[in-house]
């Protein structure tokens, strides 16, 4: 017998190498390049009797109609949001998150859902039937309609899948599943790229939509290599701690609709239920007004979102103080430091900063750095900021506010939420007053201290 061919594939970009190497020569990284064994690909359009269909024409831009793509409603205006506004027929969408998060939950409510208007087929490679009937009942869930396959083979799954003539299929997860044409185990690099790209092109050619579930690695990255994001429609990303109560769905990439949209769940014990008021959860309603906690609004998608940033500036007890961050850019925090220093006369060199929003929300926006900032100030004097004021602003390195977009929806938001003061950019002022709400148009970071100072 001949001695198999191997190769080091990079688990981070896919590219292969003849030998090993501590880095990869393509994307850098390392400790990245793992064995695997070197066969030959299937013949295109030889998949388990599959032929691919008939051959592409060349299509003038003109001709194609832009509303040509049929949506459809999942059931969970959550979800709708984060997809753009339904789910589109002959799309992939790669959902990973942490284990235990409810991604299987979510799937197997949306599919029976589903089932009631469109053939639709589960296909699970890490659970039995029976677990997923278990699953079902604990949900509450009606799955008299809803199809269930147990099998990791590709070409198996594809020859189902001609058979049965399914509108919406789910496959959990990208992991577990292999092609007869590679050797490899399942889960390996080669195997993951080549699966995914099997199921993907069978899902542009039939016009299946496709739920594809993937692990996640310790750094919370998606698993496998960094190509399979680029295969999908859609890629999302569940959040939040398995033991706590909310769950937040963000899409990263969507080919379809908005990035970094947002959905929030709530784990129940009947299964995942909408979260129709988000702002609502990440406020804390403190009985009297405490020092180190201010509210803003931040952007997320197509929405505005109040959340509480929360400061505690304690004495270092160590030469190196401490920056620590929860849900911002820890670098963004030591720069608006030093910017409270230069043009606030505030020295923190001396002090642990911890900074927290509150919910588990992760902000990425610079609107978040007067709030931040305010919370350390308020923290550092121990001086509560008032309970119904609300902020948002950019700073800069020579002190000045810049202005963020949506301004006037972000003011909208607060104002439904009964706060009654904001201190905003000057270039975010509205035109037109809001009812009931007192809107302060700042400058400089100077101006904003000196507001606090005289109580607003």
């Amino acid at each position: 017998m001949a001695k198999p061919k191997l190769t080091y594939t990079c688990s981070a970009c896919g590219s292969t190498s003849p030998q090993w190497a501590g880095r990869c020569s393509e994307c850098g990284g390392w400790n990245t390049l793992s064995e695997t064994v070197a066969m030959a690909a299937p013949v295109a359009g030889r998949i388990a009797g599959w032929t691919g269909g008939t051959a592409s024409r060349v299509t003038a831009l003109s001709e194609v109609s832009p509303d040509s793509q049929q949506r459809h409603s999942v059931g969970l205006q959550e979800l709708d949001r984060v997809l753009g506004g339904g789910l589109v027929s002959g799309s992939v969408v790669l959902i990973g998150g942490d284990p235990g998060i409810g991604k299987s939950t979510l799937l197997l409510q949306v599919l029976a859902a589903l089932s009631g208007r469109l053939a639709s087929l589960y296909v699970t490679g890490e659970e039995s039937l029976e677990q997923i009937s278990i699953r079902a009942g604990r949900v509450d869930v009606d799955g008299s309609r809803l199809r269930l396959l147990s099998e990791t083979s590709v070409e198996r799954i594809i020859a189902t899948a001609e058979k049965e003539q399914p509108q919406v299929m789910v496959l959990d997860s990208i992991q577990t599943l292999f092609t007869e044409g590679l050797q490899s185990a399942p889960g390996s690099v080669a195997q993951v790229r080549e699966s995914a790209a099997q199921l993907v092109r069978y899902a542009k050619q039939s016009g299946i939509a496709m739920f594809l579930v993937g692990h996640v690695t310790k750094e919370g990255t998606l698993a496998g290599p960094r190509v399979l994001e680029h295969m999908v429609d859609t890629v999302l990303y569940f959040e939040g701690d398995p033991g706590g109560r909310y769950r937040i769905l963000r899409a990263v990439k969507n080919r379809f609709g908005a990035v970094n949209e947002l959905g929030v769940f709530a784990m129940t014990g009947g299964g995942l239920k909408e979260v129709r008021n988000p702002s609502a959860i990440f406020l804390s309603r403190h009985e009297s007004a405490v020092p180190g906690s201010v509210v803003m609004v931040t952007w997320e998608g197509t929405r505005p979102m109040l959340v509480e940033v929360q400061a505690l500036v304690d004495q270092g007890q160590s030469g190196n103080p401490r920056r620590v961050t929860l849900g911002l850019e820890q670098n963004r925090l030591s720069m608006l430091l030093a910017v409270l220093h230069r043009h606030g006369g505030m020295l923190l060199a001396d002090q642990d900063v911890f900074v927290n929003v509150v919910g588990g929300v992760k902000v990425s926006e610079t609107a978040a750095d007067l709030a931040v900032l305010l919370a350390v100030v308020s923290s550092f004097r121990d001086q509560p900021l008032p309970e119904d004021l609300i902020v948002y602003g950019e700073i800069g390195l020579s002190g000045e506010l810049r202005p963020v977009p949506h301004g006037q929806e972000r003011l909208n938001e607060a104002s439904k939420h009964g706060f009654r003061r904001a201190i905003i950019p000057a270039a975010n002022k509205p035109k037109q007053a809001i009812d009931g709400l007192t809107v302060k148009a700042v400058t400089r970071l100077s101006e904003v201290l000196d507001a606090i100072d005289s109580g607003l």
